[in-house]
């Protein structure tokens, strides 16, 4: 069983809120999993509420092939290339309309930062939401990484082996598509942790998006 959830906090592009309900990987059917997300103007990042947000860590470059990202060869640069690929095309995000071809984003360490923060917990919580077990958010988490945002969005999975699989997921749903092709993002981050015995998925995804202040 594969999932899918999205979050974005758009700068410049507003969509409506929304609940999308998707199977197992971003099929059309409600059978299977249910995946929620809302998409709303943000002109700035919210005051810091949670202790995620308390003491900004350093960001740490991630290297590609480690276990956040799953020990897949070439991580970061196959995750780079799929979603630029997308965006240099332009797509038709279902209810959420048509996006003309978007500008490359560009790897960011602090986004990344945050990404693998979010899929340890997960994993160590065995959970699948954009809240965190200490009930923060993408935008405080992103914060705490040392990110200073205007704009933040956030794709979730669970499940998928791959970065075509998770990539290719998230493009076939509405909201987590226009995450992606969102235009005002200019950063990104992902990271990729394997589950285990005690979770549900056997891998965990978090792909963060960011506009810089």
């Amino acid at each position: 069983m594969r999932s899918l959830r999205h979050f974005g906090t758009a700068p410049l592009t507003v969509f409506p809120l929304a609940l999308l309900l998707t199977a197992c990987g971003g099929g059309g059917s409600t059978t299977g999993s249910t995946n929620g997300g809302t998409s709303a103007a943000s002109p700035a990042a919210p005051a810091p509420s949670s202790p995620a947000t308390a003491s900004p860590a350093p960001a740490t470059p991630v290297a590609a092939g480690t276990r956040t990202g799953c020990n897949l060869p070439g991580f970061q640069a196959d995750m780079l290339a799929a979603v630029n690929a997308y965006r240099r095309k332009g797509a038709t995000c279902g209810a959420n309309g048509s996006f003309p071809a978007a500008p490359d984003l560009v790897w960011n360490a602090a986004l990344t930062q945050a990404a693998v923060a979010h899929s340890d917990d997960m994993v160590a919580g065995n959970f699948f939401s954009h809240t965190g077990s200490n009930g923060s958010t993408v935008g405080t988490r992103v914060t705490a990484a040392g990110y200073a945002w205007r704009g933040v969005g956030e794709n979730i999975a669970a499940g998928q082996g791959t970065v075509t699989a998770v990539v290719d997921g998230w493009m076939k749903s509405d909201g987590h598509c226009a995450n992606l092709m969102n235009a005002a993002y200019r950063d990104i981050g992902v990271a990729c942790v394997a589950g285990n015995a005690n979770t549900s998925y056997r891998t965990y995804w978090t792909q963060d998006f960011g506009t810089p202040r």
